[in-house]
């Protein structure tokens, strides 16, 4: 099986936390990204981050970055196509930065959805797709690129339009979301909680 790419998606503008990047969000007894790469790096080949702004800042991370190759940072979708330009690689699996109860299986339930058509395999919780949490084959890119070029920045849009495999993400009964986003302060407080228990966060089902 090819060797897959992680790549954290970690480009949006955080507007509902103050200006606060949430690459630097205080989690528990660390920060929000180091809760994300603990759970994501066993889980693939290598991790990269996709980070607008200067890299510098991220360096203690030790993670090689990504920079949008669009200027106006137009979203994950551009995300996506930049990660392929940088790494090379056939096969990237993306995450967002929010999300801090991210399945430690991911890859593996996501990689039994593989078919000979090289679709992408999209993770799904309660009925609704995740389009950030996607496993990518290389032959999307000039997709991808087709749809930016022509302003669709919308990564919904974007599958809406292309054959896509689906894999549902069931959570526990009293436990959040595996896909629960980390949107504004009361939402990081309720991570923070959930956490805090040891109780959520575990493969899924």
């Amino acid at each position: 099986m090819e060797q897959t790419v992680g790549v954290v998606l970690a480009g949006g503008r955080s507007r509902r936390m103050a200006g606060t990047e949430k690459i630097f969000l205080p989690f528990l007894n660390g920060l929000l990204l180091t809760r994300i790469l603990e759970r994501f790096v066993p889980q693939v080949a290598s991790v990269w981050l996709s980070a607008n702004g200067d890299p510098v800042r991220l360096a203690r991370f030790g993670v090689p970055v990504i920079g949008d190759v669009r200027p106006d940072q137009p979203g994950p979708l551009a995300g996506v196509e930049a990660a392929f330009l940088a790494t090379g690689a056939d096969w990237i699996v993306t995450v967002p930065v929010d999300a801090p109860f991210l399945p430690t299986d991911l890859l593996r339930r996501l990689n039994t959805e593989k078919n000979k058509e090289d679709q992408p395999v999209v993770a799904a919780s309660a009925g609704r797709i995740h389009p950030v949490v996607c496993l990518w084959p290389r032959g999307v890119l000039s997709s991808l690129s087709a749809a930016l070029e022509s302003g669709n920045r919308r990564l919904l849009d974007w599958f809406a339009g292309h054959p896509h495999r689906v894999i549902e993400f069931a959570s526990r009964v009293g436990e959040p979301d595996p896909f629960f986003n980390v949107n504004d302060p009361d939402s990081l407080f309720l991570a923070q909680r959930w956490a805090s228990t040891g109780m959520v966060g575990r493969e899924t089902t």
